[in-house]
């Protein structure tokens, strides 16, 4: 019995100091893999990578990891061929089935899922901002972004008729929605100036508007979209994503 209860003792031991092992190990992995990822997308800051599963040097053993949790903050992704760039506030993302190599200098997905927010103010830089003509005598303008429940965006526009603003903005609500990797916004009717009557593709030219989106981590694509408290909320996926190298 002694030379039993000294085994278990031992095997205790050995696990306790596996498991210790084991997380120290996963946590200058998931440093490594952050360190490398702000290098291969020139991150401005290092992001958040969470390596999940256990054993993690049973998965390193194996040459493949089950889940990896990535969360960059203030991306900034391409917006158009222009150079121009939108801000995306929190880039959320869950990897599966992630392969590297033997030296760890490339490091691949299978597929991945996630989130990502685009705040209204940032959103509203992609709609015309500056006094456009709709009609003689008639100019408006985007002056603001915002929820309008349900699923839709407010959309606020700022008229001028012959020379005379109209005393208060008015506001329509657009649905959102992705196409080929571009977010259109689109409205449900048309707003009144004033009651003068525009024709519809002048209004639209004001009312709807779109942003593509390029250059997110890894080569993922945007998903889907809908309006939400503080911004537009974006799913996002995609296939053999690269994590580095």
């Amino acid at each position: 019995m002694r030379a039993l209860r000294i085994l278990l003792i031992f095997v205790v031991i050995l696990g306790g100091l596996f498991v210790v092992a084991d997380r120290i190990a996963v946590n200058f992995a998931e440093d490594e893999a952050a360190d490398r990822l702000k290098t291969t997308e020139n991150l401005p800051s290092t992001p958040d990578v969470s390596i999940k599963g256990f054993p993690f040097l049973t998965q390193v053993a194996g040459g493949s990891l089950d889940d990896v949790e990535v969360g960059i903050k203030d991306y900034e992704a391409a917006a158009g061929d222009d150079g121009r760039k939108i801000r995306i506030d929190d880039l959320q993302a869950d990897m599966k089935g992630v392969e590297f190599s033997g030296d760890y200098s490339s490091a691949t997905a299978s597929t991945a899922t996630g989130t990502a927010t685009i705040a209204y103010d940032e959103l509203l830089k992609t709609a015309k901002s500056e006094p456009t003509q709709v009609a003689p005598g008639v100019t408006a303008n985007v002056v603001g972004l915002s929820d309008g429940g349900n699923g839709k965006i407010k959309v606020t526009v700022e008229a001028t008729v012959l020379g005379t603003k109209l005393p208060e903005p008015v506001s329509v609500l657009s649905s959102v929605k992705v196409e080929n990797g571009t977010v259109r916004v689109h409205a449900d009717g048309l707003p009144s100036f004033g009651g003068v009557d525009l024709a519809e593709n002048r209004v639209r030219a004001i009312t709807d508007f779109q942003q593509k989106i390029d250059g997110l981590p890894g080569g993922i694509e945007l998903d889907t979209v809908q309006a939400a408290a503080d911004g537009v909320e974006i799913t996002v996926k995609g296939s053999d994503v690269r994590l580095a190298g």
